[in-house]
């Protein structure tokens, strides 16, 4: 049948962005600095092999401009946004400082899992995000027929995709570390149902997570991508509640 058989996805993650950069009201319309370019740069040598055939981004400036630069210099496809990717919803969050702010949001994953777990406070739950996720997921895998795929998406999306590939759910999120402009590769087996006939997944198959072409081995990332964003180091375990830097 056709639409039937193995399929790949080339999973990544956007490249740096500064969401404190001078200037910046909207989070959302942050563009790629010149490191994010870089690192855009290095996954296109890295897939410059790879014949994609549709090519997929949240709708948001960061993953438009990262998946325009991997896609450089081809003849398509032409890539096109898929709201249902888009990062979780945060919510407004108050904290008095940005070391404050980093320190929630360096294990906001860790307790993903757990009943009415939100994205944060007042920010989107992990069970609707779950929902959104894989329903833009499944959309894709039903809408068009394809083989191989470039999905350019944000580090929560993609750990929920990782989550739902290893049919670990959100009780795992918290370990797939997302590196900017990581590549993660998933494939998936699409079988037809034996009574509609409609498109099936019958089994994801990780074959990469996390891997950064610009540092391979990591030797220049010893910190997660949260702490390098606030530039903290939480390696000696989680703040206590209340915890602001440089104080008691």
């Amino acid at each position: 049948m056709q639409g039937t058989g193995r399929r790949r996805i080339y999973l990544m993650r956007h490249g740096h962005v500064d969401y404190f950069a001078p200037g910046i009201t909207d989070p959302r319309s942050v563009l790629l600095t010149d490191m994010g370019r870089s690192q855009a740069a290095a996954a296109r040598e890295a897939l410059s092999g790879i014949a994609f055939d549709i090519a997929v981004h949240s709708g948001l400036p960061r993953t438009i401009e990262t998946a325009a630069i991997v896609l450089e210099g081809r003849n398509g496809p032409v890539a096109k946004a898929e709201e249902g990717l888009e990062e979780l919803k945060s919510g407004w969050l108050v904290a008095d400082s940005r070391e404050e702010l980093a320190a929630r949001l360096a294990f906001c994953f860790d307790a993903a899992g757990a009943d009415g777990a939100r994205f944060l406070p007042d920010g989107e739950s992990f069970a609707a995000a779950e929902d959104r996720i894989t329903g833009a997921m499944e959309r894709l895998i039903r809408g068009a027929v394809w083989k191989t795929a470039l999905i350019v998406a944000h580090e929560g999306v993609n750990r929920i995709l990782l989550g739902w590939a290893t049919g670990g759910g959100l009780k795992t999120i918290g370990a797939f570390e997302q590196d900017l402009c990581c590549i993660n590769v998933i494939d998936l087996d699409i079988t037809a149902g034996a009574l509609t006939g409609a498109l099936i997944i019958e089994r994801a198959i990780l074959k990469s997570v996390n891997v950064t072409p610009y540092d391979f081995v990591k030797a220049g990332l010893p910190r997660t991508s949260l702490e390098h964003l606030f530039d903290v180091d939480f390696g000696r375990g989680r703040p206590p509640e209340g915890w602001r830097a440089g104080g008691s």
